[in-house]
């Protein structure tokens, strides 16, 4: 009678249970399910957002090889307005931006380059964007505002000896040509195989060397 009553008793008290928390635990495999079921439709709908950023760019990068600038421009504002945070929309801002130099609209490529540099996504493409843009001001004849643009960049972006050369051309456009030797003596030292155009780096020193040596 004890293992009886005991049995009874128990499954009384898990009757209990259930009625006061049976609610909850229903509710809860809801979210649980539906979270699931959530989740999958993201991954569904950004993957669709995805394909769509890249179909916009592909389209935009076509514009541009055919020399289409206002069709492409377009575009580009699609994927700032639609896909403001993917990296296509930076990648389509660097694109942009060569295509504003060619067409002698530096002043915009310049505030292109600045906007990837700031907040452009991944992370890399804001390092891309600061070699553009110190390179561009050299071009421009801002030698010193190039110098500034490699100064305020983070210690370790994997550009190291990409910043050394254009620090070396920055100091040669400034006439200081022993820093920019030694600029250019640190890019080849940083250069790794097969990376960059050694060549170009050696053919830029040794000029700078002939020219101190033919003035000493």
């Amino acid at each position: 009678m004890v293992e009886v009553y005991d049995s009874v008793e128990q499954s009384e008290r898990v009757k209990g249970w259930l009625r006061e928390n049976g609610g909850a635990i229903v509710m809860g495999l809801v979210l649980a399910f539906g979270g699931l079921f959530g989740f999958k439709q993201w991954q569904v709908w950004n993957e669709s957002k995805s394909q769509r950023a890249s179909a916009e760019y592909e389209v935009m990068l076509e514009q541009l090889e055919n020399e289409r600038l206002d069709p492409a421009v377009a575009n580009f504002e699609t994927l700032k307005s639609d896909f403001g945070g993917s990296a296509y929309t930076a990648l389509a801002a660097l694109s942009m931006a060569r295509a504003r130099v060619e067409s002698g609209q530096a002043d915009l490529a310049e505030s292109l380059l600045e906007s990837v540099m700031s907040s452009g996504e991944p992370a890399p493409i804001r390092v891309i964007a600061r070699e553009r843009l110190a390179r561009l001001k050299i071009d421009l004849g801002e030698p010193q505002a190039a110098l500034d643009l490699l100064d305020a960049a983070p210690t370790d972006t994997g550009f190291q000896s990409r910043f050394a050369e254009i620090r070396g051309d920055a100091l040669a456009a400034l006439g200081r040509n022993e820093d920019a030797v030694a600029a250019y003596t640190e890019a080849l030292e940083l250069q790794e195989t097969g990376v960059g155009y050694r060549p170009l780096l050696e053919m830029k020193r040794e000029a700078l060397e002939a020219d101190a040596g033919a003035n000493s």
